[in-house]
Formats: structure tokens, sequence, C-alpha cells
């Protein structure tokens, strides 16, 4: 667990390195002194969606007897600040009653923000998977960055990445499912192999009655599978898939002919999908 913290959000962890204790995001510098705790907005780009409330409270409580250890990490909007990450004690001191709050200022974009707020929450393993797959689709639409952009900026792969966002092609019901914690990440990617929505809503309720496991999730999924001739193509969709790091359809036709679907989540990412394209057919015709 220790080396995967240290890999994540490479070339961000000079803003915000992460110690082994809970909640402690710092800065490589000294803090900037306190500020009015009604002077700092919440970040707009925070992933998070949803918040312990117990949890909250207990940390109001120590903030009561010990204060706000850590400084907040925030940025100058207009003649007030913006929250960039430490959300959590934010609220925490906003609970506590805290009038005034240690914070440290950086300068950064809007894209920047929102990338610090995700390695933050990444590190700590605070977001659900939709929350998680919803930032790296911000990143992808708002910001025009490709999933290998994205990658890199988070520490990820990019097949981790691309297999976050297909999650959001689940119909919203599982996506709740998978939101609240019912169903893990593997159980959704299990799901997402059987053709039909109104199918993977039966099945998804099915594992979370009867408390399956993800290997029993994929044999469900299997059983959802269309026979013989479709088995080639869904080998080849997987193949393809996996080569662009998007899903890909393979509409078939009468008398062999059909058309290949390609999803992309943003003019950036078809651009990136263009080139690979290219890249592939070149390396073809060099052999």
């Amino acid at each position: 667990m220790e080396a995967r913290r240290r890999a994540l959000g490479r070339g961000l962890g000079a803003l915000i390195p992460v110690s082994e204790e809970e909640d402690t995001v710092i800065s490589e510098t000294q803090n900037d002194g306190s500020v009015p705790i009604g002077e700092i907005q919440p970040n707009p780009y925070q992933p998070r969606e949803s918040w312990d409330e117990e949890a909250i409270r207990e940390l109001a409580d120590s903030i009561r007897e010990k204060g706000v250890l850590q400084p907040l990490l925030v940025r100058r909007v207009g003649d007030s600040y913006q929250l960039i990450a430490g959300e959590r004690r934010f609220r925490a001191a906003q609970l506590a009653g805290l009038e005034r709050v240690p914070v440290t200022r950086r300068d950064v974009s809007d894209r920047e923000s929102l990338e610090l707020a995700l390695v933050e929450n990444l590190q700590r393993e605070n977001l659900n998977p939709i929350e998680e797959a919803r930032a790296y689709e911000q990143l992808g639409e708002e910001f025009g960055l490709t999933q290998d952009e994205i990658a890199q900026r988070v520490g990820k792969s990019r097949s981790a990445v691309a297999n976050s966002l297909r999650l959001l092609q689940l119909p919203s019901e599982v996506r709740e499912q998978l939101r609240s914690g019912k169903l893990s990440a593997g159980h959704a990617r299990s799901l997402l192999a059987i053709p039909s929505q109104e199918k993977q809503i039966e099945a998804a309720q099915g594992v979370i009655d009867h408390g399956l496991s993800v290997r029993d999730t994929e044999t469900i999924a299997r059983q959802h599978r269309p026979e013989a001739a479709d088995v080639e193509r869904l080998a080849v969709e997987s193949e393809l898939s996996s080569a662009l790091g998007t899903r890909v359809r393979i509409r078939a036709k009468r008398a062999g002919t059909g058309r290949i679907e390609i999803e992309y989540y943003s003019l950036a990412e078809l651009n990136g999908l263009v080139a690979r394209i290219i890249g592939m057919n070149q390396t073809s015709a060099a052999f």
C-alpha cells in the first residue's frame, strides 16, 4: 500500500505530499498564516460527492481540543479564498465553530485545482468508483485531457483510467448501487459484459440480494453472453477495446457487412484515438 501511495500523482507530490497519518495533507513550504473561515469558498471541482457525517463530527471534536494541525490548501479568487484540498478539515472546522483556520496558498488553474483535489482523495482512497470516474470524465471533457494524460497526472495506468470511465456506461440504478457501496468496482466491471442494461440491473440486484462474489458475478455475466457466432465478435471487441482504451462495438449486418463504433469522451480523446489508429496503421505498413 505504501508503494502505491507514493506512485499516485507524480508531479503533484511537491504540492500535496501525504504522510502516514490520517488526513494530513501538507505543503512543501511553511503555511501562510490563518484566514477567517468565512472567506474560504468550497472547491467547485471537489470530486467527492458524499461525506461521512459521523467522521466529520469526530474530527470536529478533535479540532475543538487540538485545533487544525495541518493547513488547508487554498488559492486566491477575487477578494476571497477557494479551497483546493482539505475539505474534510474545512467542514469539521466549520462545525467546531472556528473563526480562523491555517492555510497554505497556491496559485493554480481550475484544472490543477481538480487534479489536486482528485489526487488527495485517491491517495486516501476516499472516493467511491463513480466519483473517481466522474472526475476523470471532467478532466477529459472540461479540460481536454486524453486518458494517457489523465493517467500520468494521477499516477495510474491508462487501462485503469479507461476501466474506471467504462463504469459510467452502466444504467443509473447500478451506478447508484456502486456509489453506495452495495456493489464493488469488480462486480460492476463484470456486469458490463452483459449486453442488455435491463439484464445488468436484474443481475446487479441478484448479486446484492444473495451476497455474490465477483467471480460469481463473472459467471452470471457469461450466462448472458450471446452464443456461437457472436463469441468471435465479442473477442474482437474486447481486443480492440483494450488496444484503444475505450469501448468498441461491432455492429454486424447481413452478408458479412457491418460497422465499428468507437466511443470517446471529449474532442481531445477523439484526437488521441485518431492518432493511435493512424499509428497502428503506420506500424502495420512497416512489416
